[in-house]
């Protein structure tokens, strides 16, 4: 690991610890570029840590500081996503495959925060989730199904018998939640559902949506998670 320290950063606030992990990716030319702009005051954006194509690490920011990544938006009760997470970069332009390498490199280093932080496979999510609309990283591409079957995410497993509910009031209990003044809701929290679950899924809500959202309510209410972490 490479220590490459970004000035934009400060302390988490009202003593907030790490309690959640968010992934993205860079949507630049390389990572030199974006490890560039990851520490470049003016920018002020940064993230804890950047991982690139073949597999190397750098350390922006120390876990116990906040990192500027996550910008406006909420993820289950948690409206200062930055004060409650680690932010990992994944150097990608958001159009192409995550290299095998790079997600090695990501899985080490995900069970390593992890452990130290007490962050169970629930509260690792992306970027789109907790911005729909707003951001789409780390996007279609993005194996989360694969850091699911390594205990690093989660992954629904709905059957043609999952009893499903009212859709909206299922994924908030996920952690879903559509932007502030959001016109159409639905459609908002369905796009975020979709590419985390159903990247390449279109037209209007279906059942599958529905079943999808009903069994991680079930099985992973957001804030009963953090609240028991």
């Amino acid at each position: 690991m490479i220590c490459a320290a970004s000035p934009n950063c400060g302390p988490r606030r009202d003593g907030a610890r790490p309690d959640m992990v968010v992934i993205h990716y860079t949507a630049m030319t390389s990572a030199a570029a974006a490890l560039e702009r990851l520490c470049d005051p003016a920018a002020e954006v940064s993230a804890h840590y950047l991982i690139c194509e073949q597999g190397r690490i750098w350390q922006l920011v120390t876990e116990e500081q906040r990192a500027w990544h996550a910008g406006a938006g909420r993820w289950g009760a948690v409206t200062d996503v930055n004060s409650r997470s680690i932010g990992i970069e994944l150097a990608n332009r958001g159009d192409h495959p995550f290299a095998a390498a790079q997600m090695d490199a990501l899985e080490g280093l995900l069970a390593q925060i992890m452990a130290r932080w007490a962050i169970p496979p629930e509260r690792v999510i992306g970027h789109s989730d907790m911005a729909p609309l707003r951001k789409s990283d780390p996007g279609p591409r993005f194996d989360w199904r694969r850091l699911a079957r390594r205990g690093l995410s989660i992954w629904p497993a709905p059957d043609a018998a999952t009893p499903v509910g009212d859709f909206l009031t299922d994924a908030a209990r996920v952690g879903f939640h559509p932007p502030a003044g959001c016109d159409d809701p639905e459609a908002a929290v369905l796009t975020a559902l979709r590419l985390r679950f159903r990247p390449w899924a279109k037209g209007p809500l279906a059942r599958e949506d529905r079943a999808i959202a009903a069994d991680l309510a079930r099985r992973f209410p957001v804030d009963h998670a953090a609240a028991c972490a």
